[in-house]
């Protein structure tokens, strides 16, 4: 927990200098907030003997209790610079950037300081790959924690493509996540983003989260070359990290041996179609426009990343329920999609088709393979539990937004968009709308819906409903 408030204070020490370089108003909220997490970081260090080896439950009490924290970190220079920033909105603010969510109360991005749109643009870049992942990198590698930790961050379905211990695992991630960062950042700024812009971009493109500096998200530079860069920089940010390291190594395992990897991007592929002929047959617009722009949306949002180039608010009623249905699935695991993920629909329809050929041949005993990978029963059980939990918490989310009287369009694609750490929904938390015009109670349930989508769900209420026995 030391290490997480420090790696948040770096990050904090950073956007002061950048404040104070510009000369801003959120100079002294930055540096106060930078203090004290380097005094609650250092305090334990130092103070709380140290332990050699953790079970599985003080793991995962680890992975939770450090995405909370974190969470209530990263809404101090939200508070102390104050504007919009009540303590609702700071929190839903926050944890909407560390979970790469991208929802956003503010109704005018570009009036924050650069230092302020620097932190929130660094909540994303951390929560991206994950904190814990940061913290696993500083750990010794002979310790014991390592694994515990690892094991509880890290879901089973997304170790399936890593042919490597946990100590390398966490190496590869760190290392194909900033490298596409650095990349990314190149390219933009060649295109013509200036660097500010390019970074606060990056971070959020390869994070899948989707903060911009400015007001309409990416719509506001206009240009079709910088779209494609981040859409092409979204979908590699979605796919599993594993494989986009085996690729460029020449690997076995890549992008382009993996079925999984294939039937993602047809999926994708098949979604830019038909949302870009509805918006050219409903005269939206042209067919260059419509390519345009329906690809760049199924992709953001089929990553959950989030940016806009337009309104799909106001398009027909097939291209948004086409756009639904990414927000629910989408990307894969292993990737810094949070959500659903893409792997997991794979596995349920192939589980169907089992399940198919099991009542025409009651005796014949049927295998599931995933990439030639054979699935454990206890992983084919945890998928249909899962999926099951997260339907059922988006239809209780959407009852409990609905009883505060928010129409029914806006309460469930917010409650899609959030669990599935999407961010823009439709009716009034549309791509070129936020959600500050919600009760305060209604940004509070839907940031924990934030953190069960980045967490998965099976953390928080394994720890929640805990005994002897679990650990």
């Amino acid at each position: 927990m030391g290490y997480i408030f420090i790696l948040n204070g770096l990050f904090l020490f950073i956007s002061f200098l950048i404040s104070h370089y510009f000369e801003e108003t959120s100079t002294m909220p930055l540096l106060f907030s930078a203090m004290l997490c380097f005094i609650f970081g250092f305090f334990p260090l130092i103070f709380v003997d140290e332990k050699s080896e953790i079970n599985s439950l003080e793991g995962l009490s680890i992975i939770v209790f450090g995405w909370l924290t974190t969470c209530v970190v990263g809404m101090l220079p939200y508070l102390m610079w104050g504007g919009d920033f009540t303590l609702i909105n700071a929190w839903f603010e926050s944890v909407s950037g560390f979970t790469t969510t991208g929802s956003t109360i503010l109704g005018d991005v570009e009036s924050l300081p650069k230092g302020i749109l620097f932190w929130r643009s660094s909540t994303h870049w951390i929560g991206g790959v994950g904190i814990i992942i940061f913290v696993l990198l500083i750990l010794p590698q002979t310790s014991g924690k390592r694994a515990s930790i690892y094991n509880a961050e890290i879901s089973s379905l997304a170790k399936m493509n890593f042919k490597a211990n946990a100590r390398v695992i966490v190496y590869i991630l760190a290392g194909v996540y900033l490298s596409l960062t650095v990349l990314e950042t190149v390219l933009l700024s060649l295109l013509g983003m200036d660097v500010f812009d390019a970074i606060n971009h990056s971070f959020a493109t390869v994070a899948t989260g989707g903060f911009s500096t400015k007001n309409v998200s990416i719509a506001a530079f206009d240009s079709a070359s910088i779209e494609m860069v981040i859409s092409v920089f979204m979908l590699l940010s979605g796919i599993h990290f594993g494989l986009l390291y085996g690729t460029i190594f020449l690997k076995k395992k890549n992008i382009f041996t993996s079925r999984l990897v294939k039937t993602f991007v047809l999926v994708l592929f098949s979604g830019v179609v038909l949302v870009s002929a509805k918006l050219y047959l409903s005269g939206q617009y042209d067919i260059m426009d419509s390519l345009r722009y329906g690809t760049f949306q199924v992709v953001s949002l089929g990553t959950t990343t989030g940016f806009a180039t337009a309104d799909s608010a106001q398009w027909p009623i097939f291209a948004q329920m086409i756009l639904i249905y990414f927000t629910i699935q989408c990307a894969m695991t292993g990737s810094t999609s949070g959500g659903l993920k893409f792997d997991r629909v794979f596995v349920f329809f192939k589980m169907l088709r089992k399940q198919i050929n099991q009542l025409r041949h009651p005796r014949a005993v049927f295998t599931l393979k995933v990439d030639g990978i054979k699935l454990e029963q206890k992983v084919e059980q945890q998928v249909l539990v899962f999926i099951i939990i997260y339907l059922v918490s988006i239809f209780v989310t959407t009852l409990v937004l609905t009883s505060m009287d928010i129409d029914g369009t806006t309460a469930f694609s917010a409650s899609i968009a959030t669990i599935g750490n999407v961010g823009p929904g439709l009716g009034e938390v549309g791509s070129m709308n936020n959600y500050a015009d919600l009760p305060g109670l209604a940004k509070f349930v839907l940031s924990i819906n934030m953190l069960l989508g980045r967490l998965e769900i099976f953390n928080i209420f394994a720890l929640v409903f805990a005994s002897k026995k679990f650990s």
